[in-house]
């Protein structure tokens, strides 16, 4: 991580959770005050979700010359609280670190990332913060077994206007191809779809697909904000 350069932060929640956050910087930025802060949100705390596993996509995007911030979900790491295990008390976690970049990184310009089960706990958090113009997901679980705990975000996310891009492994073990796309049949605004071929819900977690994952975001190509 030559090129960039990491801050630590503590984040305090509407109700009181005290989140430790990470913002990684370019050494050489190339952001004029139009590309977006990359806010990250990690897989499901009760699993051993944690920000840590974020850390090669936000380095990746710092060297790019993005700022990105990662941050422990309440319940994780040195973050207080406790974890939910269906994420409704971790909305408040991603609104309340959205607060926190758009007040002392001087943005108005938020692209909201989340993998796993973070991506439904972002995804109900969209339109709850003005300043998210666009959001990504890595992996998100539609399928039925995962639905029983994340389906009740479903519906924020696909009937938010903002621009989404879907991230998923051909052979994600938690949502087929044909259940992403029927569900984004219903989806509102831009929605695009970028299928990475063989490769599984877990393997696209790993550092092997870091770059893959940076490529998707948006802030990199812009095409989506």
């Amino acid at each position: 991580m030559s090129n960039c350069t990491v801050e630590t932060s503590t984040v305090e929640t509407s109700d009181g959770a005290k989140l430790n956050t990470r913002l990684f910087r370019p050494r050489e930025s190339k952001n004029e005050g139009n590309d977006p802060v990359v806010v990250l949100v990690h897989p499901y705390s009760v699993l051993g979700g944690c920000q840590g596993l974020l850390r090669g996509i936000a380095a990746g995007l710092a060297e790019k010359g993005f700022e990105a911030v990662t941050f422990d979900m309440r319940g994780v790491g040195r973050s207080t609280g406790k974890a939910s295990l269906t994420g409704f008390a971790e909305i408040k976690d991603v609104i309340a670190v959205c607060k926190w970049v758009s007040e002392n990184l001087a943005t108005n310009r938020i692209l909201l990332v989340g993998s796993s089960a973070g991506a439904p706990i972002a995804g109900s958090a969209v339109d709850q913060i003005e300043q998210v113009v666009g959001y990504v997901s890595l992996g998100y679980p539609f399928g039925m077994t995962a639905s029983i705990l994340f389906g009740r975000h479903h519906k924020a996310i696909l009937q938010s206007p903002k621009p989404k891009l879907f991230v998923m492994g051909t052979q994600d073990g938690f949502t087929s191809v044909k259940q992403l796309k029927n569900k984004l049949r219903s989806a509102a605004g831009r929605v695009e779809t970028h299928l990475i071929e063989g490769v599984s819900h877990f393997q696209m977690e790993g550092p092997a697909y870091d770059t893959q994952m940076e490529l998707g975001c948006p802030a990199c190509s812009v095409p989506l904000v």
